[in-house]
């Protein structure tokens, strides 16, 4: 059984991902291992002073139940190891660099620090960029570069505090909101990633809990793997319609890609059953009004 109450819940994730991590993956005939750079991994908590030292470092207050993750999970006692190419070559050199399995607070700060930076920097490249987004509550769309980027900063001044924990994931930090969840920010390619810290853990974590089973798929004649039925529907009611799931003034900037819908429970008014989840082109340079457009294509 997956653990409703959150304390429960970490302790529950400790216990399975460290159990998957001591695993050999080079002896194991398990249907999933670990990847050799996790082997042996172990959590490492903070305590109320060192959280209380990190707000004062980064003049930043982490909700109650981030702090219950700070204590419990924080981060891994080692980097990830990420393999990456720099060509589309046939046998190209496969090069790997070391990346922050969640944020350490105590040593990450070059990476935190630029972390805190990536919304508004990646948003804006989209407001200015070919994409040319442009929210309909920003009202008619500037043509001095230095207008829209002082209306964007005026916009983005009154978004909700946003931590990061992974990669490009982000807690909205708010107290006032009765849903705080992880946004995944890409420039304005902004969706939920969990509407609390329990589904998000789910999602990112799933290949390293026991969650997941191996299908046959038989078009493809292949396996495949799937969450089971219980972490199955966990997710699903995390995506459930709810009045209640509102995200000021960043809930405009996620529905304006179709992939941000769906987390809402509210059905996308576009064009439907498209994969490529593109963004809805909301600004032509060859019209006058220089107004938001609504729901169309490129």
């Amino acid at each position: 059984m997956i653990p409703e109450n959150l304390t429960d819940f970490l302790y529950w994730v400790k216990e399975q991902t460290e159990l998957f991590w001591s695993i050999d993956p080079e002896t194991s005939d398990n249907d999933f291992v670990c990847e050799d750079w996790a082997y042996n991994a172990k959590w490492i908590g903070l305590t109320e002073e060192q959280i209380q030292n990190v707000e004062k470092k980064y003049n930043i207050n982490f909700t109650p139940e981030h702090k219950e993750f700070l204590k419990t999970l924080h981060t891994i006692d080692r980097k990830e190891v990420i393999e990456y190419t720099d060509t589309p070559d046939e046998d190209p050199e496969i090069k790997t660099e070391e990346v922050p399995f969640f944020y350490n607070w105590l040593e990450d700060e070059k990476e935190i620090n630029e972390r805190f930076k990536w919304p508004y920097k990646t948003i804006l490249e989209d407001v200015l960029g070919r994409n040319k987004v442009w929210l309909k509550s920003w009202g008619k769309r500037p043509n001095s570069t230095e207008e829209i980027e002082n209306i964007f900063r005026d916009w983005y001044n009154k978004t909700p505090s946003l931590i990061p924990l992974i990669y490009h994931r982000y807690l909205v930090s708010d107290t006032n909101l009765e849903y705080r969840p992880v946004l995944s920010i890409c420039g304005s390619d902004t969706i939920v990633y969990g509407w609390d810290l329990r589904t998000y853990l789910l999602r990112e974590l799933k290949d390293h809990l026991n969650i997941q089973v191996l299908v046959y798929n038989e078009e493809d004649k292949d396996y495949y793997p799937e969450l089971k039925e219980e972490a199955s529907l966990i997710l699903k009611n995390d995506c459930a319609f709810n009045e209640n799931k509102q995200i000021p003034y960043l809930q405009e900037m996620i529905l304006i890609w179709n992939s941000g819908w769906s987390s809402f429970g509210l059905k996308y008014p576009g064009e439907e059953d498209n994969a490529a989840h593109p963004i809805m082109k909301t600004y032509y340079e060859d019209e006058e009004d220089n107004q938001q457009k609504t729901f169309t294509t490129f």
